[in-house]
């Protein structure tokens, strides 16, 4: 007779193997489902890959149209540019409502010709192909010349352009860059301002670095704008003043051009009591 030890030891390993073939059949199953659910991934991520390429094509296009559109404008605007200036240095006999006219066409034109380039930088900054060409630059004659070109778009608007500066301070920096910042910051400060208002542009020399300055009189700008000064297409509180045109680029580029030059900028500014922005530059 089997004993009842000997019963026990068979009843045990037959439930031991009865629960082995059940884990065996329930892993099985369950590595039947991962594979499944392991498919079912790869063919999605196929489909995102398939997407992102798309959307990768779509934002290539993009960048191309803009940047073939915005070259093709540029001429135009120039050429335009170039006229009124022309027009406005002979206009000794025209009346006062065709200087009027000559000088809404060449606000336009101004308008017109800082949306192209800041397309153009936007577009050279989103693809990583900003080339800077550092040269030591004397300050004071470089902003001298730049502030008596939109010393006929301040007068248009009955606006004082000033402009304060040491000689002899030299920096280090790209001339077509600095250019396109003083541009962004000069035509700024013009155009969100109201007429009789001041705008000064000044220079101080510190002992490491330069401060290069453009204050105006305008609304200010509330401690909740500032906060998106420098991001992308970003539409501000305040309006121009005199029906100008904003792509909501220009301060986004100016950051981004002069940290590549390695400076900075800071906005000190209150509503009401317009706004100081201030550039920092190497020494030359």
């Amino acid at each position: 007779m089997i004993s009842i030890g000997a019963f026990f030891l068979a009843s045990l390993l037959l439930l031991v193997i009865i629960l082995q073939v059940r884990a065996y059949y329930i892993l099985k199953r369950q590595n039947s489902i991962i594979t499944q659910q392991s498919i079912e991934i790869q063919k999605q991520n196929e489909v995102l890959a398939r997407q992102n390429q798309q959307l990768n094509d779509l934002n290539v296009e993009k960048q191309q149209i803009i940047g073939v559109v915005s070259h093709d404008l540029k001429g135009p605007f120039n050429r335009i540019f170039a006229l009124m200036q022309l027009m406005s240095m002979s206009g000794d006999n025209l009346t006062d409502d065709q200087k009027e006219y000559i000088g809404k066409i060449h606000q336009i034109a101004v308008d017109g010709l800082n949306m192209v380039r800041n397309l153009l930088d936007s577009r050279k900054i989103e693809e990583k192909v900003l080339d800077l060409t550092m040269e030591s630059i004397e300050l004071e004659p470089f902003v001298s010349s730049f502030v008596k070109n939109y010393k006929n778009v301040a007068d248009r608007k009955k606006i004082e352009l000033h402009f304060k500066s040491p000689d002899g301070v030299m920096v280090v920096a790209d001339r077509l860059y600095l250019n396109r910042i003083l541009d962004n910051l000069l035509s700024n400060a013009i155009k969100f301002s109201e007429q009789e208002k001041k705008v000064t542009v000044s220079i101080n020399d510190n002992k490491d670095n330069v401060l290069l300055t453009v204050a105006d009189e305008g609304p200010g700008i509330s401690e909740e704008d500032q906060k998106k000064l420098y991001l992308k297409f970003q539409k501000l509180t305040a309006r121009p003043t005199g029906g100008e045109s904003s792509t909501g680029l220009g301060l986004s580029i100016v950051k981004t051009l002069i940290e590549k030059m390695g400076g900075g900028i800071s906005c000190k500014s209150q509503l009401g009591k317009g706004a100081t922005f201030t550039i920092t530059l190497k020494k030359g």
